[in-house]
């Protein structure tokens, strides 16, 4: 372990908050950390922030770091160009803009005009473009802004020919797009009601989908779809390419199976047709071809497959079209008369081609491993523009003719660094049960195998979200200091499809936490690190996870680094959105689940005198997703029990939330941050 400064941390007062839960007590002494705008929490935080910029301050590589990040960061980065009527729109960056910046052009290689800069809007560059849609025929363009990190949104409207605002502003909107009509007199959107206590920590219930008549007041917005007796429900609205049909998606919490409605946009007063209501499956609508909708579904394919459904009729019968692969279908695109498909290949995308018959017609051949993204398109174009990344290779853009099969390259950014002296490995690790871990590992060419080398394992494991390979400077800067950078794809997440997801959820959650454990154990064993150079992160679920990892085996780390963190697991239901992420955990006041949570909710399994390796506990003020009371309970409880002479500080980003939307200039001082806590725990 690295030398860190000896640290006081500041005093936390403990109640005798105690729950009775199933005839267990609980204590709960943090439970006043809780409320952030308590003048004691605001204390608090302000104390805590004092010790860990006392630790980063100290820390000797933080400002090479920082220097080194900020220098490949700037460099130009934009979105695929979308094309909406005759005009293309693209999300471009100079390097260290604080937002990207929404451009609108007669072409996909003109740079445009701009049509909106969010850094104009705020100072700090906190005011972020979180959702945008233009109108079918590039007229409008409806766009939602989030303000320090929030998921709240507010929709707003603009002419896109000038740029000019209308006074549209639709608030209260989350986990919401829009979708416009056909004739771009209006677009569907989900909302909530406004909140009637802490819009940042009171529970979100009762979804409504809505539909927006632009020109008009959000007051005489009709609601399409909601249900009273179902709080827990959420709605989203999708119009079909066609402008046809409403396709309404009713999802309950993070549960990927949901139900599916459709209404034919083109008679008056047509009501909402059950397709399937029985929350059995997943199902996605790709495209619709003459009242017959196109899906893709898990319905009996766990791996995922496309069926067609008849719009028309309630509870059609499936017709299937494309059969389930050994792979796992991740996304499908109509593109011209073509099914543009997914699929993830042992955690890494291969693309295949189909007819709208389903006939495979060709396999899109790919510059290596690495992961696909794109394929919007519309039925009358001859073509798509897909992304491709890889841990070495910076995203890059390219152009696909689906008639032909043909690819040409349209963009990639200019960036200093050899990515050809980095090497990148898979592997899988064995598990007693007869499942295999997939694990990339990277680092540089001709790294000695000492077990000395400082390593981040990094992970997720939760509903069915995969961890696919992505270029990233942070990482490379990591690698450029000789790190190894893992990535352990444990069961838990979606890379072979809901098997997968379903074999590391509820009661099986432990599953998840042994796969990443046992990947922690092979680095070891295969001599690229040793249990004092070897750091664990995550974010969100992925916090979960190391919290959970560093309070069952504080002697397999050298370090941790648990992020925007779901780490008390008996309460996490009760605020904002985290009711929703029981299809993956379970519920305390569920009898049956409560001694599953109990076993391993970070918190809860904090044991006073033990050795924790250095921690830095990350989190941040206006994450309303998972909320910063997770990491305030959890490090003021670590600091309590730490054993040894390792620091545990909690980082708080400012103006900030769970990740979407951060500036430019707080990502570079984190990675920063983390990148020097890490190297001097680890190194050695």
């Amino acid at each position: 372990m690295g030398r860190f400064p000896k640290l006081t941390y500041p005093q936390t007062a403990k109640d005798d908050v105690v729950d009775v839960l199933h005839g267990t007590r609980v204590p709960d002494p943090y439970r006043w950390l809780e409320d952030p705008d308590s003048a004691p929490t605001r204390a608090w935080v302000a104390a805590q922030q004092s010790v860990t910029n006392q630790v980063l301050e100290q820390l000797p590589q933080r400002a090479a770091f920082k220097q080194r990040l900020t220098a490949l960061w700037n460099h130009a980065r934009q979105s695929l160009p979308i094309r909406r009527g005759k005009t293309w729109f693209t999300l471009r960056n100079d390097g260290l803009q604080n937002q990207s910046v929404l451009y609108a052009a007669a072409t996909p290689t003109e740079v445009g005009h701009i049509l909106l800069d969010p850094n104009t809007l705020s100072g700090d560059g906190t005011i972020a473009l979180q959702a945008w849609e233009p109108s079918p025929d590039g007229r409008l363009l409806a766009y939602a802004l989030s303000s320090g990190g929030s998921d709240w949104m507010d929709w707003h409207v603009l002419y896109v020919a000038t740029g000019k605002a209308l006074p549209d502003v639709l608030a209260w909107s989350k986990f919401s797009g829009a979708s416009w009509k056909r004739d771009g007199s209006g677009f569907f959107y989900s909302r909530y009601d406004p909140p009637a206590g802490r819009s940042m920590e009171d529970i979100n219930h009762f979804h409504k989908l809505c539909f927006h008549q632009v020109g008009t007041t959000q007051e005489t917005d009709p609601i399409i779809y909601a249900r009273q007796d179902e709080k827990t429900w959420m709605f989203g609205g999708h119009v079909t390419q066609d402008g046809r049909w409403l396709v309404v998606t009713i999802s309950r919490g993070t549960d990927p199976r949901n139900a599916l409605l459709a209404r034919d946009l083109t008679v008056a007063n047509a009501p909402l047709v059950p397709l399937r209501m029985d929350f059995d499956a997943e199902y996605s609508v790709i495209t619709n071809v003459d009242g017959t909708l196109y899906v893709k579904t898990d319905l009996h394919a766990p791996r995922g497959r496309i069926i067609t459904l008849d719009a028309t009729v309630p509870t059609p019968p499936e017709v299937p079209l494309v059969a389930q692969s050994t792979d796992t279908l991740t996304g499908v695109s109509r593109v011209g008369p073509t099914l543009v498909c997914t699929w993830l290949h042992h955690a890494h995308s291969k693309v295949t081609i189909h007819g709208l018959d389903g006939a495979q017609q060709r396999q899109l051949e790919l510059p290596g491993i690495g992961t696909v993204g794109g394929f919007d398109g519309h039925p009358d174009d001859p073509g798509t523009y897909y992304a491709f990344t890889s841990f070495t290779m910076p995203t890059t853009h390219f152009h696909l003719d689906t008639t032909s099969g043909a690819t040409t390259h349209h963009w990639k950014p200019a960036l200093d660094v050899d990515a050809s002296s980095f090497e990148v490995r898979q592997v899988f690790v064995d598990r007693p049960d007869g499942a295999r871990i997939p694990m990339f590992i990277c680092h540089k060419k001709g790294l000695a195998l000492d077990g000395k080398r400082p390593t981040y394992l990094y992970g997720y494991g939760g509903f069915s979200i995969s961890l696919t390979p992505a270029f990233s400077v942070s990482n490379l800067t990591w690698m450029e200091q000789g790190g190894v950078y893992a990535v352990a794809n444990i069961r838990g997440g979606g890379e072979y499809g809901e098997d997968w997801h379903h074999a590391a959820i509820l009661k099986d959650k432990q599953k998840g936490f042994d796969d990443f454990v046992e990947c922690a154990r092979w680095l070891v064993s295969n001599r690229y690190t040793a249990p004092q150079h070897l750091g664990i992160g995550g974010g969100s679920n992925g916090g979960l996870l190391v919290g959970a990892c560093l309070t069952q085996h504080p002697e397999l780390f050298g370090a941790a680094l648990p992020m925007v963190g779901v780490l008390d697991m008996l309460r996490f239901h009760t605020w904002t959105i985290g009711w929703a992420w029981v299809d993956d955990y379970g519920s305390a006041d569920d009898a049956e689940m409560f001694p599953t949570l109990l076993a391993y909710s970070p918190l809860h399994n904090i044991k006073p005198g033990t050795h924790y390796p250095p921690t830095m506990v990350m989190t941040a003020d206006h994450d309303d997703r998972v909320v910063p009371a997770h990491s305030f309970k959890f490090g003021a409880a670590l600091q309590a029990a730490q054993g040894g002479p390792a620091p545990v500080v909690v980082r708080i980003e400012t103006r900030a939330g769970h990740g979407a939307g951060k500036p430019t200039s707080k990502m570079i001082e984190e990675e920063a941050d983390k990148w020097a806590f890490l190297f001097q725990a680890l190194h050695p």
